[in-house]
């Protein structure tokens, strides 16, 4: 177990899978996992989201939900130090969240550093995401969340079809999987990615700034899918342009041709029991 902490103080602390680095940072605390950024979070308000794509998730969220009777209940595969799950237990009452954690030192520095909801509106559960994933009760999530990563790429055994049918046996009618998919200017990740998804959901969206869409710059891409309609209203356009990185949706038709005729990827043989780093 990781050493206790008294809360968060700068330094290089080591962790199950290398190094953390806490330091701060306008006004907050950056985490970088083997010098990755991975985390920002703010102590003082849990509504401020650093990380562009946690803010485009947040916005398809909120334009795609409606929990007013309930809040929701939400699978987190990748944890670091739980912005995003910590943002939505303050937007959603009664949220009720599961955080899934491959480095266990890790997740006891995040609950040690930061003031972090406690069980039942938050768990952190140590253990490979596919592995979790695949274990838990089918039709019991409204939204899953992948932001898991092996150095600057997700796991590839987080990126199959065969996954991919897995997280959508675990949603809830109406619910919704989102994914951070980083990638270089060739996008060749992220076009593979989207026909992985489209296969499997009738409904895919992309999201990211002008730059990334049209491979002009490394970064992220949101990729949402759904079994219902997930359109680019009005408001959600509106919402995505006015964020301090404007960004675009891509939605129906629009989202399955960014794919651009990338193959599905599939699970070798061999690899997804053999490394399991999520």
């Amino acid at each position: 177990m990781a050493p206790r902490s008294t809360g968060p103080v700068p330094g290089l602390y080591p962790i199950d899978t290398g190094t953390a680095e806490l330091s701060p940072s306008d006004g907050g605390w950056l985490v970088r996992i083997n010098g990755a950024e991975s985390s920002h979070i703010d102590p003082d308000d849990p509504r401020r989201l650093d990380f562009e794509y946690m803010r485009q998730m947040a916005l398809v969220i909120d334009e795609h939900f409606d929990f007013a009777s309930r809040g929701p209940r939400v699978l987190h595969l990748g944890a670091a130090a739980c912005a995003l799950p910590r943002f939505l237990d303050h937007r959603y009452e009664g949220a009720r969240q599961v955080a899934v954690e491959i480095d266990a030192a890790l997740a006891t520095y995040a609950r040690e550093w930061f003031d972090l909801p406690r069980a039942p509106a938050l768990r952190i559960r140590v253990g490979d995401a596919r592995a979790v994933a695949e274990g838990l009760t089918p039709g019991t999530r409204d939204i899953v969340v992948r932001d898991a990563f092996r150095g600057e790429r997700a796991p590839t055994h987080l990126t199959t079809v065969e996954f991919t049918e897995a997280v959508a046996a675990l949603l809830d009618t109406g619910g919704m999987y989102l994914v951070n998919c980083a990638d270089d200017r060739g996008l060749r990740l992220a076009r593979a990615e989207v026909a992985t998804i489209a296969g499997v959901f009738a409904h895919v969206a992309v999201i990211a700034d002008a730059a990334m869409l049209k491979g002009r710059r490394t970064g992220n891409v949101v990729i949402a899918a759904a079994h219902e309609p997930i359109v680019a209203t009005a408001s959600l356009t509106r919402a995505l342009l006015s964020d301090p990185l404007p960004a675009q949706i891509l939605d129906r038709d629009r989202a399955r041709a960014f794919a651009g005729g990338a193959a599905p990827l599939l699970d070798r043989v061999g690899e997804v029991r053999n490394n399991p780093i999520a």
